[in-house]
């Protein structure tokens, strides 16, 4: 134990063993089920459902509602409150995380943290059960609080992955967390879909299967939650930098975090790397988030057709991530973050010349980008996790997810814009090109092994 921090330091051998690697990546499987489920298909329509029946209960099937609903105040369009929900619980998070990253670098018990921060975002997603009429104020709440305890509880997470995995190892064990995340989701996904085509016939009215739906995402999270609790229960916080023990931890963090905002120019390659990574990842964004609004509205595709897309997209990402971590092993994680950045910008060509209609096409279109999805992600994180400074993991982990879900609108209003400017979603989804190409040139400057030696970490075999 350190006498100037009162934090048991533990030795980072124990905690690299397969078993602690294999715990740590259940997390992934764990959230994704909310991120999947929850989060990527059912609680916008479902809150825009709620808040059409508060501002006009009469109307007809397939009308349109023109009652705005009142927001402190403020009017709101009843289809802008999901989009605009989603929105403040994003830039308040990117925010919040940073504070998180602060403390949970000089919290004893970094797992039972993360532990803690998931258990709560679960239980605001296990309560969304019980959205039906017209609570949708409710529904706003829970899913602030769901998406704040996910982003902070991913930065303990990814920031763990320091603590679990050599160098050498890191890019195969987040490709393998990811995967997981990927097909843990995309089968929790899959029941559900089928609990709400089935519902008739099990004597469930659909409003009671999406409500269903809710909870068991909420409550997957939740369970699962417990294997990288338990597994991980040993480490123990570690800190490079003394703290005062008149401050504690939260005080002597928020001091922390003033002094690390002032050194960040001290670690340019870690710099760099986050100036590429909030291009490219807002173009990687920006399909995700706009790919169902592209197939139904330009390529005429139905919701059905859609649901499959996003289920076939989750299965394929599961062997994509696992492919790229092999890819990176032989060529290292910087050569196929890149050479992914290139195929992005091939997929999106590839969906802006999809024929309307032509379903087929747009699923082959939909395999390219399960392949590319998950392992760009998981190799960006274990990429990063080489240029952090030791002792500060989640501190500047936090920077990484609030880069994320700070300026991830980016990409998104360029799409807006484009379209109404031009009228089409064609080439609205080619503004995205651009994202994926100034991010891929920033990354080709970052000199990794220099950024590796000014963090202070032990040099992989292959970058």
């Amino acid at each position: 134990m350190s006498a100037e921090t009162g934090i048991v330091r533990a030795d980072p051998k124990v905690e690299r063993t397969r078993a602690h690697q294999r715990a740590w990546g259940w997390y992934d499987w764990a959230n994704s089920a909310y991120v999947t489920t929850t989060g990527t298909v059912l609680i916008s329509p479902y809150l825009t459902a709620l808040a059409r029946a508060d501002a006009c209960p009469d109307l007809p099937t397939g009308g349109v509602c023109t009652i705005d609903l009142s927001v402190l105040g403020v009017p709101i369009a009843v289809g802008s409150l999901a989009p605009y929900t989603i929105t403040v619980a994003t830039l308040v998070s990117a925010i919040f995380l940073l504070f998180v990253g602060a403390i949970a670098d000089r919290h004893p018990r970094p797992t039972q943290l993360m532990g803690g921060l998931a258990w709560v975002g679960a239980a605001a997603a296990s309560a969304m059960f019980f959205l039906q009429g017209d609570n949708w104020e409710l529904g706003v709440l829970l899913v602030v609080i769901a998406n704040l305890c996910l982003g902070a509880s991913t930065v303990v997470y990814d920031a763990l992955l320091t603590r679990v995995a050599h160098p050498d190892d890191r890019d195969k064990v987040s490709s393998r967390g990811w995967a997981l995340g990927y097909l843990g989701g995309g089968i929790l996904l899959a029941l559900n879909l089928a609990l709400m085509q089935l519902h008739e016939s099990l004597g469930l009215s659909y409003g009671m299967a999406i409500r269903l739906s809710l909870l068991s995402a909420g409550l997957w999270w939740a369970i699962f939650t417990l294997i990288p609790v338990l597994g991980l229960r040993a480490i123990r916080g570690t800190t490079a930098t003394p703290i005062d023990r008149g401050e504690g931890i939260i005080g002597g963090s928020f001091t922390q975090l003033r002094h690390t905002l002032g050194e960040l120019r001290n670690y340019p390659q870690t710099l760099t790397f986050l100036l590429a990574y909030l291009f490219f990842n807002d173009g990687i964004q920006t399909v995700i988030s706009s790919a169902s609004l592209y197939g139904t509205e330009a390529l005429g595709f139905e919701t059905s057709q859609m649901i499959i897309t996003i289920l076939l997209v989750q299965f394929v990402a599961f062997g994509g991530a696992l492919a790229f971590g092999g890819l990176a092993s032989k060529f290292g994680a910087k050569r196929t973050v890149l050479g992914g950045i290139v195929m992005w910008t091939f997929v999106v060509a590839f969906a802006y010349f999809v024929p309307r209609g032509a379903f087929v096409i747009w699923l082959i279109c939909a395999v390219f980008i399960g392949t590319v999805l998950g392992g760009t992600q998981a190799l960006s994180r274990s990429l990063y996790s080489q240029l952090v400074p030791r002792g500060r993991e989640s501190e500047f982990f936090s920077f990484y997810q609030a880069m994320e879900r700070g300026t991830s609108w980016f990409g998104t209003l360029a799409f807006g814009l484009t379209y109404q400017f031009t009228g089409s979603y064609r080439p609205a989804i080619l503004v995205t090109i651009f994202f994926f190409v100034v991010g891929g040139l920033i990354l080709t400057r970052v000199r990794v092994r220099e950024g590796i030696a000014a963090a202070g970490n032990e040099q992989p075999r292959i970058v």
